[in-house]
């Protein structure tokens, strides 16, 4: 049990239970009184918020769907912050970024379900790689505006930044950026079968 005192290993474990914490689940069971678990598509994340209080209350829904966008983005950040002046390597600082995202997707308060990691994602890629973010977030938001399909328009911003990386930093190592895409892609598995099959719900 030694490794627990490494303080890696302890900003790793933060990582995982603050990027895990499920705001969109206890924002909207506080604030409209809906569980998002079982409504709409099932995610806890901004959009199903969004989607899901917007039945009941449209201003509400869009001032939840915010707060939820916000905090899933600040959860990476936070822990990322903290490491960085502690002086912790930029190796380890990719560590956190990465789990920070799979807290997120894989809860440990949810039985290991979670949301579609977007927004803690590009958290933790506005900390570490700001330019490639801001790139993304462009693309998202003119994908969110012409094709109006949430889940196309984040996997096509994080496709993005992704490519960026690549073009902007050609010799940093580019593991982390593609391992957290490929979490995010993954949970976005049943979006792109709809998204196939023409059956994904646009944005109104």
């Amino acid at each position: 049990m030694d490794f627990l005192f490494n303080t890696n290993v302890q900003f790793f474990i933060l990582a995982y239970l603050i990027g895990g914490i499920p705001f969109g689940l206890l924002i909207a069971k506080k604030f409209a009184g809906v569980d998002v678990k079982k409504s709409g598509s099932g995610s806890i994340g901004a959009t199903n918020v969004l989607r899901v209080i917007k039945k009941k209350n449209p201003t509400l829904a869009k001032k939840l769907g915010a707060a939820t966008l916000v905090l899933d983005g600040l959860k990476g950040i936070l822990v990322l912050t903290i490491a960085y002046f502690m002086g912790l390597s930029e190796a380890t600082l990719w560590g956190i970024a990465v789990i920070s995202v799979v807290g997120h997707c894989f809860s440990p308060y949810l039985k290991f379900e979670g949301g579609k990691g977007v927004a803690t994602g590009m958290g933790v890629m506005m900390f570490m790689l700001p330019l490639e973010t801001i790139i993304a977030l462009f693309v998202w938001a003119v994908g969110a505006k012409v094709i109006k399909i949430s889940s196309l328009s984040s996997l096509t911003a994080v496709s993005s930044l992704i490519v960026a990386s690549f073009i902007i930093h050609p010799d940093m190592a580019h593991t982390p950026v593609v391992l957290i895409g490929f979490v995010i892609f993954y949970k976005h598995i049943p979006n792109i079968i709809r998204l196939i099959r023409g059956e994904e719900k646009r944005m109104v």
